[in-house]
Formats: C-alpha cells, sequence, structure tokens
C-alpha cells in the first residue's frame, strides 16, 4: 500500500534521522548530496566545509531536503521539505553546531573517531573560533510532505 504521511509521521522521521540530502540549485545547474543533520522541530541544522553546495546556496537559498527511512524496498517513508539556507554567525553557530554534535555523537561507534578541539570546546560551552572554511547553517522548512510504502 502506498500513501500520505501524517504530519505527525513527517516530524517523527525528521527528529529520527541523521543523514538527509540537500538539494540546490545555481546558474542552470543542481546538485544533490547527502549530509548529517540535526532537526529542532523548525529547521534543519547542518555543518560543512566551504565548497559548491555552500557557493550555490549563497547564490540562491530556496533549498530542498530529503530523508527517509527505508526497512526494505516495499516497506520505507520518505520526507521531502522546501525551504531557505542562512548561514549562522556567533553564538548562533556556536549553538546549533552544539546541537548537530549532540545529536549525532551517539551514534557514532568507531573507537578511532575522536572530537576535534573546536568540537570539544562547543561541548563545553567554552566560545570557539571555528575554522574560516567551516560553515554552519541551517534550512528554515516552509514547507513538508512525505509519502510511504507498506506490504
Amino acid at each position: 500500500m502506498l500513501g500520505k504521511l501524517s504530519l505527525e509521521q513527517i516530524e517523527q522521521i525528521l527528529h529520527s534521522q541523521v543523514l538527509g540530502r540537500i538539494g540546490c540549485h545555481s546558474r542552470n545547474r543542481t546538485y544533490v548530496v547527502p549530509i548529517t543533520y540535526a532537526y529542532d522541530g523548525e529547521r534543519i541544522i547542518c555543518h560543512s566545509a566551504d565548497g559548491l553546495k555552500i557557493q550555490m546556496m549563497r547564490e540562491n537559498p530556496e533549498v530542498c531536503f530529503e530523508v527517509e527511512q527505508v526497512e526494505n524496498l516495499a516497506n520505507w517513508q520518505s520526507v521531502i521539505a522546501w525551504g531557505r539556507y542562512e548561514e549562522l554567525q556567533g553564538e548562533q553557530a556556536q549553538q546549533a553546531m552544539k546541537r548537530l554534535i549532540e545529536r549525532i555523537m551517539p551514534l557514532i561507534v568507531s573507537t578511532t573517531i575522536n572530537l576535534s578541539h573546536t568540537e570539544e570546546q562547543i561541548l563545553q560551552g567554552k566560545p570557539c573560533n571555528s575554522s574560516p572554511q567551516s560553515v554552519i547553517f541551517c534550512i528554515h522548512l516552509l514547507e513538508k510532505t512525505g509519502r510511504f510504502e507498506k506490504r
């Protein structure tokens, strides 16, 4: 059976996942890229190096975000949302980065992964300057829809 997700189901998927895809478009070119994220109920919070997706979102801040929960090819849920890109600075950026780190850290299972000095400072609530190549941003979600298949 194919169907449409309720708003409550859409919210549950956005909160439960940490890997989604951003679709951005600029200069007659569309780019879709996976990204880790945290969801705060209104916006998708992300962190990235300053690269192609950041350049494209600066040029055209209207973006699409997709996330899914897949059990198998006959049992899945997918959410698509549209929103607006915003770079965060100062205290807003530090709070967003802290939220992102707290969301993702419990899911890291490798003993070879360590927090950077900057990430440690953020978790301890200490002010720090992120790398000039580092961009902390959010996507303010304006519209959401979802579909599912269940057999």
